[in-house]
């Protein structure tokens, strides 16, 4: 009986599950969008019950696509969207809330408080992030502090809490299970990336009861069995990684040095920095890459809040294309981008300049301008913030960029490629399968139930779909990065 892997894809946007072969070639692939609710102007929320019923019945429709069951899975791989907060009750698994998405900017003027009252150097220095409202703590505590009656039932330990890895595991072992790995601990604000350990100290700074956390394991283990329906017999879930944590390693992206940048819903750019975190003197996150084995990978991360969603919010908000496939058209139409500028802070900016308060901007506007320069300058600005977060992540690890490994969605716009290879000055490379967040996580997996004997077995999948080389000239170059520079300071609130 031929056997296969099932990585659960659990985006922002999305739901997905796809099987992948031996080969780590793609053999079926299910995806379901899910409602976007926004209450308040800067907040985000999604359903955690219709998070799990599109995660279900994508699996469904994946496996019966091919005809195959449970038998057929020798493990389950998870990857997530990052950050995203979920807190239930222990004994009903019913939320108390709706998930805060990471994106949610309602903890900015607690995270404000935070570093006046001097917590920036203690929560760095532990964490490896800056003080923001993307990440999991100060979510936790919005729901402590206003969901009537949580407080109390988490003070009791009747409350459980969980990135969106935790809250699938909880569902899909019938709540036997709640645990997390260390590339979503280390997302938290709430995990000591040295010790690998919840941090006491941070815990009750933001005021948290310890037993609401999940036990905390490697990336590539088995951390339990399906007891859902959903499989007639159990199937092992053996592999959890983050998204982005998940694509540097779906990219074997697993020597020091080595990045690769996912243009999704954000753009994430990720740098391998080896068995030792690399604290960045240039507003980067220090993250925990993966643990395999006894072995930890750290990186050095770059998170841009806006990407793939600049050209959604074309489509809905502006309504200048009917499709996000139509915007390379678009834009491809005029040469260049006619003085136009698109800072896409829809949602704050995030590395390097981290300013949570400043709004979407579109500068150099004029009587000339078309819908296909705002589309071409939509476009520039991904790559643009790609560019500032290389160069920081370059004076972080001392080391000058060789080549820029790529995949998301996004990624498979050669406009936008090739604009990134110019801008850069550097190879651009996206691989043969671009499901490199899926494929991290079926990897992962299968390394600890021995469906693959070893990474370098899967380093031999890894093959190239198309390199993008520097083609424009150096001058044009440096008159958009000036042209990008000044759009930017007159973005940022807090220059």
């Amino acid at each position: 009986m031929e056997k296969y892997i099932l990585a659960l894809d659990q985006g922002t946007s999305s739901s997905r599950a796809i099987v992948f072969d031996g080969h780590g070639q793609t053999k079926a692939v299910s995806q379901k969008e899910f409602t976007q609710i926004f209450p308040k102007p800067g907040w985000v929320e999604h359903n955690p019950m219709e998070i799990w019923s599109s995660q279900a019945s994508v699996i469904a429709e994946a496996i019966t696509s091919i005809d195959i069951n449970g038998l057929n899975i020798a493990a389950i791989g998870i990857t997530n969207q990052r950050e995203t907060t979920i807190v239930w009750d222990a004994e009903t698994g019913t939320p108390v809330y709706n998930a805060i998405v990471w994106q949610d900017r309602r903890t900015s003027e607690y995270c404000d408080s935070l570093k006046k009252d001097g917590r920036t150097d203690l929560i760095r220095s532990k964490t490896g992030l800056i003080i923001d409202a993307y990440f999991s703590a100060t979510k936790i505590r919005w729901i402590l502090e206003n969901v009537p009656g949580a407080r109390q039932k988490a003070e009791e330990g009747k409350l459980r809490f969980g990135t969106v890895d935790t809250w699938l595991i909880w569902m899909l072992t019938r709540g036997e299970v709640h645990v997390t790995d260390v590339s979503n601990a280390s997302r938290t604000m709430l995990f000591n990336i040295h010790t690998l350990e919840w941090d006491q100290e941070l815990l009750a700074l933001f005021d948290i009861p310890a037993s609401m956390m999940p036990q905390v394991k490697s990336s590539s283990e088995v951390y339990g069995y399906t007891k859902t329906t959903l499989f007639a017999h159990e199937v092992p879930i053996a592999g959890i990684a983050g998204d982005q944590q998940a694509a540097l390693f779906g990219q074997m992206c697993t020597e020091p040095g080595a990045v690769k940048n996912t243009y999704g819903t954000g753009c994430f750019l990720l740098m391998n920095s080896g068995e030792r975190p690399i604290m960045s003197s240039n507003n980067l996150l220090t993250t925990v890459a993966w643990k395999i084995g006894d072995k930890v990978n750290y990186a050095l991360e770059g998170s841009i809040f806006v990407a793939g969603s600049v050209v959604q919010w074309l489509r809905d908000g502006l309504g200048i294309i009917k499709s996000s496939s139509e915007v390379e058209e678009l834009a491809a139409s005029v040469p260049d981008n006619g003085g136009v500028y698109f800072v896409p802070a829809l949602t704050g900016l995030g590395a390097p300049h981290w300013d949570q308060y400043a709004k979407g901007s579109i500068y150099g506007i004029s009587r000339g301008t078309t819908a296909a320069h705002i589309a071409r300058a939509a476009l520039e600005g991904i790559a643009f913030q790609t560019m500032d977060i290389v160069n920081a992540m370059q004076k972080d690890a001392g080391i000058t960029l060789k080549e820029l490994k790529v995949d998301g969605g996004a990624s498979r716009n050669n406009l936008l490629m090739q604009f990134q290879a110019d801008i850069l000055g550097t190879s651009v490379i996206r691989p043969k399968v671009t499901e490199t967040t899926a494929l991290g996580a079926a990897y992962l997996a299968g390394l600890a139930v021995g469906y693959w004997e070893s990474l370098d077995h899967i380093k031999s999948q890894w093959g190239v779909d198309k390199e993008f080389t520097p083609a424009e000239d150096t001058e044009v170059v440096e008159d958009l990065k000036k042209g990008w520079s000044d759009a930017i300071r007159r973005t940022l609130t807090n220059k």
